[in-house]
């Protein structure tokens, strides 16, 4: 059976239409409509949570945000994987793409503003970090203030056999052929997913503020070796760690951990487009939040 795939343009002007009088009609549809109708044209864009990449990156940013409560996070416009001229591969385990994350990070140096501590990358592609590698979640120069992180492996589905973003064995693109990127499979952005994004993104630049792996409590800042032993680790940080991140910052930890609340118990996307953050694998931290924040409270009255 041969799949037939259309491109985006095309498929719009079959949703549009050349009858001047269904045009018309379109018009008349509300922007919710519109929306739902243009974005399922886009390859990916749907799925189980039918998030777009764009809400995704704006709920991590305001989530990072409130867990470095004091400073400003800042988003910087989306890149092609041709716009940074990084070397690509397919691994040859699970045949997938992936990008060197290593000269990512020649990329990020040039366009890191002036007055940032720090510039990350973040890429729902593999990374690898040589060629004796399989692959790497993430890396982060301290001294430079940067990092590039893959949520790829983070969709539950990654390692199997009939995993979407698998490509087909005939598959051989050529170094500088960046047109194996167009339409690549961007996996659905689960609740799961989200949390484990939320995750690594503080783990990584808590290193940039110098903060180690953490060997007293269970905390956020834990080395892990692999997914089951991140997935152990709680979403904040142990009261040794959390010194050490306030002293740096200089917040007040009931503001801080109110932000964090808040950004779980908004319904809605700072975006506007009123759609709702999948937030059901952070119940267990709300409720470790709210207990904290219930100390915090007794302490002042």
């Amino acid at each position: 059976m041969q799949v037939i795939e259309h491109p985006v343009g095309r498929l719009r002007t079959a949703l549009l239409s050349t009858r001047k009088d269904l045009i018309e009609a379109y018009k008349q549809f509300s922007g919710a409509e519109k929306t739902l109708l243009e974005e399922g044209l886009k390859p990916g864009s749907f799925g189980e949570g039918g998030v777009v990449a764009e809400q995704f990156v704006e709920w991590l940013k305001v989530y990072c945000q409130a867990f470095y409560y004091g400073l400003v996070v800042k988003l910087l416009p989306p890149v092609t994987v041709a716009s940074t001229a990084c070397t690509f591969r397919i691994n040859s385990n699970t045949h997938n793409l992936q990008l060197h994350a290593g000269e990512l990070f020649d990329f990020l140096k040039k366009r890191k503003p002036k007055d940032a501590f720090c510039i990350v990358g973040i890429t729902m592609i593999d990374l690898y970090p040589k060629e004796s590698w399989n692959f790497v979640f993430g890396q982060a120069s301290l001294t430079e203030g940067m990092g590039v992180f893959s949520f790829a492996r983070y969709d539950d589905h990654f390692y199997e056999r009939n995993y979407a973003g698998r490509l087909k064995k005939t598959t051989k693109p050529k170094q500088g052929d960046y047109s194996v990127f167009q339409n690549y499979y961007t996996p659905p952005i689960t609740s799961t997913l989200l949390l484990r994004s939320c995750k690594t993104v503080t783990h990584e630049i808590g290193h940039i503020f110098g903060v180690k792996h953490c060997q007293w409590l269970q905390c956020v800042m834990q080395g892990s070796n692999h997914l089951e032993e991140s997935d152990r680790r709680p979403l904040d940080l142990c009261p040794v760690c959390l010194r050490k991140l306030q002293s740096s910052i200089g917040f007040k930890i009931a503001d801080r951990y109110k932000a964090l609340l808040h950004w779980i118990e908004d319904g809605d996307d700072s975006t506007g487009q009123h759609s709702a953050k999948p937030t059901q694998a952070f119940q267990e931290y709300r409720h470790w939040l709210h207990e904290c924040l219930k100390i915090l409270e007794d302490e002042t009255l």
